[in-house]
């Protein structure tokens, strides 16, 4: 018997391929009692790696499946996070003990005010963590159903198919990029937590200044 570990993106997607990207994207783009814990970015892009084909290797994912199941992943996982959130979610967000959904909460709410619905909801898709919260966060706080669902499925298809698709091109030009995958997930991290330090520097320097 094969040992999955779901948060771990070269594990989902030696077992499950494509449909490990669906299940996964849709469960980080609004689940959160297991979203926080699933691999977003880190998924998507190893997932284009893999579609590549090379002098050196044949795709071992097809890039149509991966890029169908990460649109239908993050755009369905969105929406159902959303009528979560609408239909409770604000009194369960209020119980909720978890430090991490309490923060979120703020940010998604802070988020909303700032840019308005569509910026925010969109660029909330590029922030992790903060994805998973948003949604059921915009149900709750009453987002008109219209204009959540036309900004989610807009951010939820330009961040999924160019993370999917910026992995393939880099798999397509640099050989043995397979290889390395361990490494670039970790790169991929890092850089997807820049929005994150970079929030937490802003927070930091306006309270040193109030």
């Amino acid at each position: 018997m094969i040992a999955i570990n779901p948060m771990n993106s070269t594990s989902v997607l030696a077992a499950f391929g494509a449909l490990g990207v669906l299940v996964v994207i849709f469960a980080e783009s609004g689940l959160l009692v297991v979203g926080f814990f699933l691999p977003g970015d880190a998924l998507l892009f190893p997932a284009g790696v893999l579609c590549a084909e090379t002098v050196h290797r044949a795709p071992q994912l097809e890039l149509w499946q991966v890029l169908v199941c990460a649109a239908v992943g993050a755009t369905a996982g969105a929406q159902v996070g959303f009528l979560l959130g609408r239909r409770g979610g604000r009194a369960l967000l209020a119980r909720t003990s978890n430090r991490r959904v309490r923060q979120g909460v703020t940010r998604a709410e802070e988020l909303l005010a700032r840019y308005g619905y569509g910026k925010a909801i969109v660029l909330g898709r590029f922030i992790p963590m903060l994805r998973t919260v948003l949604h059921p966060a915009a149900g709750a706080l009453g987002v008109p159903v219209r204009a959540f669902t036309l900004w989610q499925v807009v951010g939820g298809l330009l961040w999924s198919q160019t993370l999917v698709l910026a992995g393939y091109t880099l798999g397509s030009s640099v050989p043995h990029a397979d290889r390395y995958l361990l490494l670039l997930v970790a790169v991929i991290v890092a850089v997807s937590l820049l929005p994150l330090a970079a929030e937490a520097l802003r927070v930091r320097r306006g309270r040193r200044s109030s």
